[in-house]
Order: C-alpha cells, then sequence, then structure tokens
C-alpha cells in the first residue's frame, strides 16, 4: 500500500497554486460571514436572491403543511420514493417547454446519466470545448465516440460533422447555454440548424440560465425562441431557483427510456418530498420576476463596462462576469484584495480553467441593493 503518491500529489498541487480547501461560513442574505468578515456574497448562483429571501419562504410555509411533508424519500423513485410532489412539479415542468419532463437528484446526476443512457457503441457526442465537468464526465462513461469541437465556433462543428456524420447512428451534439466560466452564451438557433441539417439530437445544459433568462424564466431556450426544436434540455434547481435537484425535458419516448435504463436515476434516493414541494412552489413564480432578470443584465453590463475602463479582461453577455487575472497567484492576491474590503469574489484557477486565464467569477444577484453595488464599482475604479 502506496500512501505517499497521494501526499505528493497534494504538494505538487500546492506548489502550483492549485489547492482547495472546504471554507465553513454562515449565510445571512446575500452576506457571508467568514473569517470574522462580514461580505456581499459574489460566489453563490443565488441569481434571483430567492435563497435569502424571507419573505417567500414565508409565504411556502403558510400555504404548505411542511410537519406533513417528509424529509427524506428513504428510497429511490423506481421503489417507493415517488411521491406525489414527483408527479405535479414533472407536469408542470412539461405544461410550460411543451414536452415530458423528468426530475433527477442534481444536474451532475443528469449529466453523468442521460448521455451514457442514450448514447450507444454506434453514435458520437460533440461537445463544446468548455462544457461543465458533468457533461465530459457524461460522454466519459458513455460508450459512443467522444469529440469536443472548439468553444461556439460552429463552423468548426459543421466541418466535423460534415466529415464524419455518415460514420455513426445517432449523433448528439452538447452545450451550455449560459457558460459557467466565462458568461457567454451559446447561439441555440444555430445550433437547431446544425442539428436539423445532420439529422442529429441537441442536448442543452440550462444550468445557469434557468430562471435568470428568459420572459418567464425558462432560460435561454425561451429567450431564443427554441425550446419545441431542442431534444434535451436539461435544467437545475440549485442554482436560480434556490432549490435542489433538476430536470431534462424531452420527448415522451426518451423519458420512458431514461426511465428504465439511467443508472443515476435508478441507483438514487429520491428527493425529499419537501424539497420537491419547494421546487415547485418557486417555479410557479418564475414568471413574476421578470424585473429582476433585467435588472441582473443591466447590472452585468454596468460590471463589464467598469472593469473594462480599469484595464481588466472580461468575456460573456450574462448575469456570470469573470475579471481574467493570468496566473493562479493574481487571481487569489486580487480575490484577497476584494474580500479585505467586503466583497466575496473567489478565483477560479488552472485546471478548471486553461492556463494562464485564472480569473474571479462575479455571480450576480438580484436581491443585492443599488447602494451595494455602487460600492463594487467604486472600489474597482478607485483601488484594482
Amino acid at each position: 500500500m502506496n500512501r505517499e503518491r497521494y501526499g505528493d500529489k497534494l504538494g505538487k498541487i500546492k506548489e502550483a497554486g492549485n489547492y482547495r480547501e472546504l471554507r465553513e461560513m454562515q449565510l445571512n442574505g446575500f452576506l457571508v460571514h467568514h473569517d470574522g468578515r462580514e461580505m456581499l456574497n459574489f460566489s453563490s448562483n443565488d441569481y434571483l436572491g430567492l435563497a435569502s429571501n424571507p419573505a417567500l419562504r414565508e409565504e411556502f410555509r403558510r400555504e404548505t403543511d411542511v410537519l406533513a411533508l417528509g424529509y427524506s424519500a428513504a428510497s429511490s423513485r423506481l421503489l417507493s420514493g415517488n411521491h406525489e410532489y414527483y408527479t405535479l412539479l414533472e407536469r408542470e415542468l412539461g405544461e410550460m417547454y411543451g414536452k415530458e419532463a423528468l426530475v433527477l437528484a442534481s444536474g451532475y446526476h443528469a449529466n453523468i446519466g442521460v448521455l451514457p443512457a442514450l448514447a450507444g457503441k454506434r453514435d458520437w457526442i460533440l461537445s463544446d470545448k468548455l462544457v461543465h465537468a458533468s457533461i465530459i464526465d457524461g460522454m466519459q462513461l458513455s460508450e459512443a465516440e467522444g469529440t469536443r469541437f472548439r468553444h461556439l465556433d460552429y463552423e468548426h462543428l459543421r466541418e466535423l460533422l460534415a466529415r464524419q456524420r455518415e460514420m455513426y447512428e445517432n449523433v448528439f451534439i452538447a452545450t451550455e447555454s449560459v457558460f459557467s466560466m466565462d458568461g457567454d452564451v451559446a447561439d441555440l438557433q444555430e445550433l437547431c440548424d446544425i442539428k436539423r441539417e445532420f439529422d442529429a439530437f441537441l442536448y442543452v445544459d440550462e444550468a445557469h440560465a434557468m430562471g435568470a433568462r428568459g420572459t418567464n424564466g425558462l432560460g435561454c431556450c425561451e429567450e431564443q425562441g427554441c425550446a419545441e426544436d431542442i431534444d434535451f434540455i436539461v435544467g437545475t434547481f440549485g442554482k436560480a431557483l434556490a432549490s435542489q435537484g433538476a430536470f431534462v425535458a424531452c420527448d415522451g419516448l426518451f423519458k420512458e427510456f431514461l426511465v428504465n435504463t439511467q443508472r443515476s436515476l435508478i441507483f438514487s434516493t429520491a428527493l425529499p418530498p419537501l424539497n420537491v414541494a419547494w421546487t415547485r412552489f418557486v417555479l410557479r413564480r418564475l414568471p413574476d420576476l421578470y424585473a429582476d432578470r433585467l435588472r441582473l443584465a443591466d447590472v452585468a453590463g454596468r460590471l463589464r463596462e467598469t472593469l473594462v475602463k480599469r484595464g481588466f479582461e472580461t468575456r460573456g453577455a450574462s448575469h456570470i462576469v469573470p475579471c481574467l487575472c493570468g496566473s493562479n497567484e493574481n487571481s487569489a492576491y486580487l480575490s484577497s484584495q476584494f474580500r479585505d474590503n467586503g466583497f466575496f469574489v473567489l478565483p477560479i484557477r488552472y485546471p478548471t480553467v486553461p492556463k494562464n486565464e485564472a480569473r474571479l467569477r462575479f455571480s450576480l444577484n438580484a436581491a443585492i441593493p443599488d447602494e451595494d453595488y455602487e460600492c463594487l464599482f467604486e472600489f474597482i475604479e478607485v483601488s484594482c
């Protein structure tokens, strides 16, 4: 038994500036308490501020018999864990997207389960180069051939398909809609054209768009008017919806197929009834939060302008705003400067992002007051 290799690997991780540790912290609305400091939280995915909305929680308690709901399903969905709240939630999701919906334990469970269930030895998965690690893991778990096309380079995708499409039975094109590291947005209409041109399936992960984009908060597929043409829409509840779990919206045939073949569904304990009821409660309120989505877009635009004026490189066009710093060490230093001045924004470093593209990632929150955002802009203008 060789324990030394693990210590050696940890040593190399520390030397490269990639060492990670779990931080114990307390959350108070959009504020975070850590190391004796109170800071504005810019490292959460609570884009609409719903996780910290006490009025919303109180409304849920008033209209829901919380004590009667189970705190655990204590079983997988295919045994005794498929409670009535699943049926209600899936029905409402299906009506919203015009498809069938299957609720899963998390976005990670969705991406490591759906693709391996669908894509076999005679198939091909092409993913955007910058898709989330869970999609990459799903590709690796499948028996299909896997290829990653250049980020948002749809001509490259077309070239690959033109050369090799006829070699495979089924082809799956996988992308995020809002990319979690650069904050940029996929052209879903263009991808729908490509999938029709080459007789492929289109798989879109809306994790960072659901709730935060679209007139009714249904993500970029709603915003770009192409939900009907996307074969598999994955959305999560643990970000803008302030809950836990995920879903895939698809054709009824594929839902039935996934129920019978998707290992991350079959072998996972179901979500608790209380959790699913809360998700449904929040989901029904998404259409009323359009003004919050507009505000997120406005604040993100101002933050990008402020960073560019100070000479920083930034990317994207969403509520995720990266500030590129170069090296891992630079990103860690700049993060500490922000934290010392009341802004909790953490560095994202290699290997999560490419070498020399370490960054601070600002995840914006619609609940943060205007005066606090003004303080952030002023700090960047004066001190960075």
